[in-house]
């Protein structure tokens, strides 16, 4: 049975001198969200109500809690990560903003990995500031990856358009060696496998695109469709998955073939993500499958040029919200049966 029907979803501060504190506070702003969720925020409550100041919000309720034994409904649940009051600067990075993301983001982990939340939604961060003092540190998913010793796919979603990557956070000039049979196989499968389980999609459809342009040209423009990206299919088909390709991307987006399938894998990072942002902007989430948690967070970065100024859109970190509600309740719905 299903112990409980709201999700608790642990939530990162981010770079509290960038847009994610005030994204933050414009979601739960809505009352709405609260019937669905029980939100706790791991950061500094001070932070949140000096951006509540700033903004102009008033009569919010931002609960200060040293555990999660103590959350409550109905509020916005923070727990402070470290002793020390960090003073925001809105639009100008620090050294002590990267530390307070980063304890944030490791407490959060650590909590979902126990079991203690459904899910986490992390708030943009700057990758360079939290490098500086974290030398190994590339980002979100791939830390995830690391601490549950499993290696996460990120899915950008929205109701127009999923699609994955085989690279991510590579240099475009390593993306080809980093290409093989294998680990093409096995994204597809993740993607497959994620789009029924966690999106409800019955035999789900998935676009392969090709490397390079006309997807290769029957070797002409490359040999990596052939050598690698056609095989990868091929086994996929044989384990009963219903994908196409290689299909060049240039095309297959102009034309709006996108629209004809459930799911894609694009084979780097900017091949998926220039799309994506243009089909999906402002709704768009990025979600982390292949985790024994759920993760979102929404598809945007710190926007420094126009934090502090009440200017950003929530849209994307509300539906951030919103899936990880919905994966964690089908998700829990399965193991119900």
């Amino acid at each position: 049975m299903i112990t409980h029907l709201k999700s608790n979803l642990g939530i990162t501060i981010g770079d509290v001198n960038g847009i994610g504190p005030e994204v933050l506070l414009k979601t739960f702003a809505d009352q709405r969200l609260f019937e669905l969720c029980i939100p706790v925020v791991y950061g500094s409550r001070e932070v949140l109500r000096q951006y509540a100041k700033i903004l102009g919000i008033i009569d919010f309720n931002i609960l200060g809690i040293s555990n999660l034994t103590e959350v409550r409904e109905n509020t916005l649940n923070v727990i402070e990560v470290q002793e020390k009051q960090i003073d925001i600067s809105p639009g100008k990075p620090s050294l002590e903003g990267a530390a307070l993301a980063f304890s944030s983001m490791e407490k959060a982990a650590s909590d979902a990995l126990e079991g203690h939340i459904d899910g986490i939604i992390t708030s943009p961060l700057n990758k360079k500031n939290i490098e500086s003092i974290h030398p190994d540190f590339t980002g979100h998913t791939s830390y995830f990856s690391l601490r549950a010793g499993n290696e996460a796919q990120m899915i950008l979603a929205s109701d127009k358009i999923k699609i994955a990557m085989v690279t991510g956070h590579v240099p475009i000039a390593k993306v080809s060696a980093m290409l093989s049979i294998e680990g093409i196989f096995n994204c597809i499968q993740t993607l497959s496998q994620s789009l029924t389980n966690d999106f409800a999609i019955t035999n789900p459809s998935i676009a392969v695109l090709g490397l390079n342009p006309h997807a290769g040209e029957e070797g002409l423009l490359g040999k990596e469709e052939q050598e690698v990206i056609i095989p990868a299919i091929e086994m996929a088909r044989s384990e009963k998955i219903n994908c196409t390709g290689p299909l060049a991307s240039d095309g297959f987006f102009g034309a709006g073939s996108y629209k004809k399938f459930d799911g894609i894998l694009a084979m780097y990072h900017d091949q998926a993500l220039i799309p994506f942002k243009t089909i999906s902007f402002d709704d768009g989430v990025n979600f982390s499958a292949n985790l024994s948690f759920v993760r979102t967070s929404p598809d945007h970065g710190t926007a420094y040029d126009i934090a502090g100024k009440g200017l950003a859109s929530e849209s994307s970190f509300k539906q951030s919200v919103y899936l990880a509600h919905t994966i964690w309740s089908r998700r829990t719905s399965h193991l119900d049966k």
